[in-house]
């Protein structure tokens, strides 16, 4: 596995990825814009001592689509033979589907076999790296969660329209200039019956990376509300099949129990425990922190937990709540380690 080539403490810091658009880049917005707001976002963070900042996703933001953030509508719009304009037909046939429960309409309809299309994700890691001033993560989104928003007049099974689009972001992600790429996915933990062909798909983007790799797992969040029904411990055979550094888990917003489960993870795959809970506006204080951080290693034992972070992203808090919550996390696992 990969190691990151930084001087990180016993236990790491970092944030999952997204942050709160300001008000000025929306109010405004140009590639300059961007560029600066994503300056602004890394400096928070580097200022907040978070030891792997990530570019805030800025760039992904669409106004049509907020309860999404654009972590789906920025990756498969761009394909080729991916249409974006759905009509009543397509409508109704996905909702037939299921696949999406919340969601009422598709994020796209597969007309072909999938291909980058307009998709660029080195551009805009590139424009990361320019602005990041240090070390930093960069995400995408899961093939896994990308496939369940689709409808498909192509493909006609899950599986291959699944892999299909893992081989699209597997030739995204190669030479990625970043120091850790980190895959997000929200679906599978309320669909554990399909645990493998995710891990399979998800592991196929991972191997066309080689550096540091990290999976983010989270139950969803849509104005504070979980979306995923499930836990961890149905989970366990797919966490330990990713071929993968370490782990980002939502766990501030989960019962105690959950931890316990977390007790067969693989020991070559680091742990990541969420102590910040981003569906409240409640601001952790530094001994809730520490706190929660010492559940983990008692749970888990001594040098189990190697990351800690917010749940998930920050992009529906306020910018005052999610930079309070992140110079919070910082100084309650300074507490912890006494530094």
């Amino acid at each position: 596995m990969s190691e990151l080539n930084l001087p990180l403490p016993r236990i790491a810091t970092t944030t999952v990825g997204s942050y709160p658009v300001p008000d000025w880049l929306a109010a405004l917005p140009s590639n300059q814009a961007v560029l600066d707001a994503t300056r602004v976002v890394f400096d928070i963070q580097r200022q907040a001592g978070i030891d792997l900042p990530t570019d805030g996703e800025l760039y992904r933001f669409d106004v049509n689509h907020p309860d999404t953030n654009g972590m789906i509508d920025y990756f498969v719009r761009p394909m080729h033979n991916l249409r974006s304009v759905v009509g009543r037909s397509d409508g109704e046939a996905f909702a037939r589907l299921q696949e999406m429960g919340f969601r009422a309409q598709p994020a796209g309809v597969i007309e072909g076999p999938l291909g980058e299309g307009g998709l660029n994700l080195l551009s805009d890691c590139q424009r990361a790296a320019a602005a990041a001033g240090g070390p930093f993560k960069f995400t995408v989104t899961s093939p896994f969660m990308l496939a369940r928003t689709l409808l498909d007049r192509h493909y006609h099974s899950f599986e291959d329209r699944l892999l299909a689009i893992a081989d699209v972001l597997a030739g995204q992600v190669a030479n990625l200039p970043c120091d850790c790429l980190q895959v997000d996915e929200a679906n599978i933990p309320g669909q554990p019956q399909r645990a493998a062909i995710a891990a399979e798909a998800i592991n196929r983007v991972l191997d066309a990376y080689h550096g540091h790799k990290a999976v983010h797992l989270c139950f969803g969040n849509y104005g504070g509300q979980t979306i995923q029904k499930g836990e961890w411990k149905k989970l366990l055979a797919f966490l330990n099949a990713l071929r993968v550094d370490h782990l980002v888990l939502e766990l501030a917003h989960r019962p105690a129990s959950d931890l316990d489960a977390l007790r067969e993870v693989d020991d070559r795959i680091a742990l990541g425990i969420g102590v910040i809970d981003v569906k409240v506006n409640h601001v952790e204080t530094p001994d809730e922190v520490a706190a929660s951080i010492e559940r983990a290693e008692k749970a888990l034992g001594e040098g189990r937990v190697r990351w800690v972070h917010p749940d998930c992203g920050f992009w529906m808090l306020k910018r005052s709540v999610s930079d309070r919550k992140m110079a919070a996390l910082v100084a309650g696992r300074d507490l912890y380690l006494g530094r």
